[in-house]
């Protein structure tokens, strides 16, 4: 059998066939891997063939035969992702706000290039990436990288805060630098989140990456290591609703008991339920952090929850409402 022009390549077209064209819904035989072969230019005869997919078995792909009736079909088993996890991590990039639309696609295409051609048609059909709240900074990547370089190697940052302005254009938050001893990264709220000590505030900060530019990786070693050492970062999402700054305190809410999916949803099944004085309601107590974002949070969760306490969180919510009531007259 004459050889075809592209024989040396004949093992990576073998293994690109197998991986595209199988799945553990769909096998070929033999003439069909031999035809797809000469697609690329590469020949090959039955018993070369049966050594070649053995190779592949040894280079870690999970070439399966097995008869069916009177044919033999072979397929690839075991990838490395199952169309469900695929699924899921596509589902996880389209919801990502920190994720350009660009880079989303990109990523995209780069998943569908480990499954076959027929669960690719599957992923492609759930790919709703436009129209998607995303974020536009491209250099989030290249940030995020940076950060964790600095974690790596004990060392400060620096970089500017940036935030919208009514004109839609990004400007600083503040004049100068932030410099910061990074500690972690986080996600929350379909956001990603720097957790750093700030030394001249002698506290933990959260900063948003998407907001982050120009940052520097500084010869200074971080500090704030005890301080962080104390640090909850599971607690401190939950008691931030989403992520923004405020004084820690201790609230009691009293809800109707419909409601209670609500609280455990947010605050996890760990919290202390207990009967309220009013009939077919409970109170929680939980740590939060006093900002505008909770007391709204309560606001929308209408009639059937109320802040029980302190007094001084009462009172803050009472003088909210009046202030939407004078807004709108």
């Amino acid at each position: 059998m004459p050889k075809g022009t592209n024989q040396k390549f004949k093992l990576y077209y073998l293994a690109k066939i197998m991986t595209e064209k199988t799945d553990d819904e769909h096998m070929i035989t033999m003439p069909e891997i031999k035809a797809a072969l000469e697609t690329y230019g590469c020949t090959a005869d039955r018993k070369s063939l049966y050594d070649d997919l053995e190779a592949l078995r040894v280079l870690g792909i999970d070439v399966i035969g097995e008869k069916v009736g009177r044919n033999f079909y072979y397929h690839v088993g075991g990838k490395q992702f199952e169309i469900a996890e695929l699924k899921l991590l596509v589902d996880a990039i389209q919801s990502s706000k920190f994720i350009t639309e660009k880079k989303s696609r990109e990523l995209i295409k780069k998943l569908t290039g480990m499954a076959s051609k027929y669960e690719a048609a599957q992923l492609n059909r759930q790919v709703v990436v436009q129209g998607r709240v995303k974020t536009m900074n491209e250099s989030i990547y290249y940030f995020v990288d940076d950060v964790h370089r600095a974690i790596a190697e004990n060392k400060q940052i620096s970089f500017e805060y940036m935030k919208w302005n009514e004109q839609k254009k990004m400007v600083r938050r503040k004049d100068g630098s932030y410099v910061v001893s990074p500690w972690a990264l986080t996600w929350d709220d379909e956001n990603y989140y720097l957790i750093a000590y700030d030394e001249e505030a002698d506290r933990i900060k959260h900063f948003r990456v998407d907001k982050l530019k120009s940052i520097q990786v500084l010869d200074a070693e971080r500090t704030g290591k005890d301080k962080f050492k104390e640090f909850n970062l599971a607690k401190y999402a939950k008691m931030s609703f989403g992520m923004f700054s405020g004084d820690p305190e201790k609230v009691k809410i009293a809800f109707d008991n419909e409601m209670a999916g609500v609280f455990i949803d947010r605050f996890g099944r760990d919290i202390f339920i207990n009967p309220a004085k009013q009939k077919g309601w409970s109170e929680i107590t939980v740590d939060v952090t006093m900002s505008d974002q909770f007391l709204g949070w309560i606001f929308a969760l209408g009639p059937k929850v109320k802040i029980v306490g302190p007094k001084t969180v009462v009172d803050r919510f009472k003088a909210e409402i009046k202030e939407m009531n004078k807004l709108y007259g």
